[in-house]
């Protein structure tokens, strides 16, 4: 069974071949005196290590950050089919994005509309503009949309075709009259006149070329004349899409994704997929929060029901399981997509236990395949080919689930959708997971079962510091080798400068080398719109009108496109350790828990007392550390009354304290969780505390905080009781660290991590004949490096690199993104050579050799 990460470096990490990423030296790669390097890497040319997938690296799209609508999917009008609903968000109407307007005198009433009139059960909302009719010829009543955030980004030359379901009761027929215009009023193209005839919904469409670009444009929709006329799924869409696709994606973001050339592509979600409601859609009183249903999202788009998105949107599925089959096949990557369990996760937490349910949704996943693969006289590859797809997308793989914290729950359902879908489908492999974290109780636990049950995939999410990355390079060296493989789904280090792209570069190495154990890895998440950020950092930045690289997309992008076939066995030289002890001061905090401590004594090792304080004369030695929480002193101790506030950390010490013994006594008053008890405090982002009673008082660990990331060290199924007082004692010696509860020892952990900024692997391109030696400098000095390429193999004596390298605190924005590779030649390869790598950078280094 795979364990957790060994701490440091680990045992197999200098004898197991290792990723070289090299960046050109300050003297152009220039070779130097073997006595004056600082690095080695010794390479066994002629050996063979691990087959790396084609799949190994991917994409993962979730409709978060306005991914999808506002984004990949280039829709130009806002709240088309006027379907908003304050469960998509508490301001939503039906009338989000829409406002009144007229010309000429004309004057009307509109409102928006759910009867019988409708367009179809699923798309039952429309725009009602009742007509006064009393203006003169070329007046008109009707609505505007400003699009997306800022206003439709629209481009001079461009074609966009509008369109719209309309029907009249005016026996005359109703004029339409459509403009693009300027939020100052500027017309931007000739304006479109459309002549909507008889009381039966029709599709109405033309194209329109804007003269005059603009970032904040507008469509504008006016009606003549009296009556009534109905609109429904007003829409502007560019036609020029990625591959030139109908109903197709946003080109730049879609390009932008291709240039990574993924091995795979993950979707939908992520918490988009397992959360809300599991009910199908059933009219007119439909659960609007529903968690992604592949049905609602295929055949025609006026027929697909809009939903709640769970990071507080509203979502169209215009881009539907059909687009991201399509736009997986476009850019040669293996679909995947993920399929609720039934069991939600997200930290909502619930499970799902009506049978009829589960079947249901584990037909709706054999459907599912049956649309990805079936003949077109099936039901479902029948609607694939009306969709204009005959032929099957070939799917291979589905993911039942993403991150459930309650894993028992979790994997009884697993279970029953891996039997019914190998039964029907056994060439389709079922993907499993490990819960949101890279450890703790719920991924031991679902390893656990996944190993016991055979599961062949098994997906892991983790969003760590690039400290951890740096410390963890060796997490995968110690995993069983007979299975289960890993899937590394999403993964990032919580920021988007150089130095982050420098720790996942370096991390990447340690997957690579273990290819025979990482079959599949995503950075996560791909999209985010500047003006509408869930989750940050992001690989691919944008606005309405142009988008831009992160540090991390260009390390995914070259690592994407310089992968190799095989690993070939390498190994490095370290940097020197400098194992330093852990110093701090010492805190008390909760999370949506009101607590008391008292009491609370911190001594030195040699017996001298550091601190002590029984709140007898008030807290004026604790600092508030973040702005949260009530704080106040009664009954002689100190309480922390709001049970909603989430950690609300005050501190007293001296951050240079080290080997001490903190000892307090706490008591859990109210809420969910119990008591988090700081030690090593450096700061607000870095520092260690034990979770006692945490994760909804589900189990107790040391979390150890760097620069605001947590990892947890240690943790077991503690629990804590309301209204007990506990005596809590940690003992702090060096980088020892002993916790004793009610004078029983809890448990203890060695933190001896080191963040090695020097990491290396090689693998072999069997189409060109390469060696790809890819080396990772993550610090400020440069790597005066000897590689041996071993005396057994031919060289060519020049090699082709890329470099990525500058300042570590790089970020990028619309208008400048410095980080980018360059590209040159280094002409003094040989068997042995020496080589220096810039300071924080990533080199690859492509070496002919036979």
């Amino acid at each position: 069974m795979p364990r957790r990460a060994v701490r440091g470096r680990g045992v197999l990490a200098a004898v197991l071949a290792t990723a070289a990423v090299a960046v050109p030296g300050t003297a152009g790669g220039a070779p130097v005196a073997a006595d004056t390097t600082d690095y080695s890497i010794t390479i066994d040319s002629t050996a063979m290590g691990p087959e790396i997938a084609d799949t190994m690296y991917g994409v993962f799209l979730e409709d978060i950050n306005s991914a999808a609508d506002g984004g990949l999917y280039p829709e130009l009008v806002r709240n088309r089919s006027f379907e908003f609903n304050p469960a998509d968000s508490g301001s939503y109407t039906g009338l989000t994005a829409w406002r009144e307007t007229a010309t000429g005198g004309a004057t009307g009433s509109l409102r928006v509309v759910d009867d019988a009139e409708r367009l179809n059960e699923r798309n039952r909302n429309y725009l009602r503009l009742d007509l006064d009719g009393g203006a003169g010829a070329g007046a008109g009543y009707g609505v505007s949309n400003a699009g997306f955030h800022t206003g439709m980004a629209l481009t001079a030359g461009d074609s966009y075709t509008f369109s719209v379901w309309a029907r009249t009761d005016n026996p005359a027929g109703t004029p339409l009259t459509v403009s693009l215009r300027t939020a100052a009023g500027q017309a931007l193209a000739a304006d479109l006149a459309i002549d909507v005839r008889g009381d039966e919904w029709t599709k109405y469409s033309a194209t329109v070329t804007p003269t005059t670009s603009a970032t904040d444009g507008s469509l504008v929709v006016t009606a003549g004349g009296g009556g009534t006329v109905r609109l429904d799924m007003v829409s502007l869409f560019p036609e020029e899409t990625y591959k030139n696709r109908p109903n197709g994606l946003r080109k730049d973001l879609a390009e932008k994704i291709a240039a990574l050339n993924p091995g795979f592509l993950r979707f939908p979600g992520g918490c988009l997929v397992n959360t809300g409601s599991h009910e199908a859609y059933e009219a007119p009183n439909w659960p609007r929060k529903r968690s992604y249903q592949w049905k609602d999202t295929v055949g025609p788009i006026e027929e697909r029901a809009t939903n709640h998105n769970f990071w507080g949107y509203n979502q169209t599925y215009g881009l539907g399981y059909f687009e991201y089959f399509q736009f997986a096949e476009d850019i040669g990557a293996m679909p995947l997509p993920v399929v609720p369990a039934l069991v939600t996760g997200c930290g909502e937490n619930r499970a799902t236990d009506d049978p009829i349910l589960l079947q249901r949704h584990i037909q709706d996943t054999l459907d599912l395949i049956e649309f990805a693969n079936g003949p077109v006289d099936s039901t479902w590859g029948r609607l694939r080919a009306e969709m204009g797809h005959p032929e099957p997308f070939g799917l291979t793989h589905v993911q039942v689930g993403n991150e459930e914290n309650l894993p028992d729950a979790f994997f009884e359902r697993f279970v029953r959708f891996r039997a019914a879908i190998e039964a029907e489908y056994p060439d389709i492999t079922v993907v499993s997971n490990s819960g949101p974290a890279p450890d703790g109780a719920t991924f031991d636990r679902l390893w656990a079962l996944n190993r016991q049950a055979g599961v062949e995939l098994v997906d892991e999410h983790y969003y760590v510091s690039p400290q951890w990355m740096l410390e963890n390079n060796a997490r995968y060296d110690s995993y069983d080798r007979e299975g289960p493989e890993v899937f590394l789904g999403e993964y990032a280090s919580r920021g988007n400068t150089h130095y982050n792209a420098l720790a996942e570069a370096a991390y990447m190495t340690g997957l690579e080398r273990n290819a025979d154990v990482v079959r599949l890895a995503s950075y996560a998440p791909v999209l985010a719109h500047e003006d509408s950020v869930q989750w940050s950092p992001d690989l691919i930045w944008f606005d309405n009108s142009t988008s831009w690289s992160t540090p991390n997309y260009e390390v995914q992008r070259l690592f994407g496109n310089n992968v190799g076939d095989a690993v070939v066995p390498s190994r490095a030289t370290g940097t020197p350790a400098l194992t330093e002890p852990i110093t701090g001061a010492v805190g008390l905090s909760t999370w949506a828990t009101s607590a008391a401590y008292d009491d609370v004594r911190v001594v030195s090792a040699d017996g001298t007392e550091l601190f002590a304080d029984d709140f007898s004369q008030g807290a004026a030695r604790w600092t508030h550390a973040v702005p949260a929480g009530t704080w106040t002193v009664q009954d002689g101790a100190y309480l922390q009354t709001d049970t909603a506030a989430t950690n609300t950390l005050v501190t007293a010490g001296d951050p240079a304290w080290r080997d001490y013994d903190l000892h307090l006594k706490a008591t859990k008053r109210s809420g969910a969780e119990g008591f988090l008890i700081a030690f090593g405090v450096r700061d607000t982002g870095n520092y260690y505390w034990w979770n006692l009673g945490g994760w909804n008082n589900t189990q107790s660990a040391v979390e150890k905080a760097t620069a605001g990331t947590k990892e947890t060290l240690i943790a077991d199924g503690t629990t804590i009781e309301t209204g007990r007082e506990y005596d809590v004692h940690i003992q702090v010696r060096g980088t020892e660290v002993k916790l004793f509860l009610d004078g029983q020892e809890w448990g203890s952990f060695v933190d001896e991590n080191t963040a090695e900024p020097f990491r290396q692997v090689v693998t072999r391109d069997d189409r060109t004949g390469e060696l790809i030696v890819k080396v990772v400098n993550a610090q400020d000095t440069a790597a005066r490096t000897r590689i041996d390429l071993g005396d057994g193999v031919r060289v060519n004596h020049t090699a082709r690199v890329t470099t990525l390298a500058g300042d570590p605190t790089a970020t990028h924005d619309a208008t400048n993104q410095p980080i980018r590779p360059v590209e040159s030649r280094f002409r003094g390869v040989d068997n042995q050579f020496s080589y220096t790598f810039e300071p924080n950078s990533v080199t690859f280094l492509r070496i002919r050799a036979r």
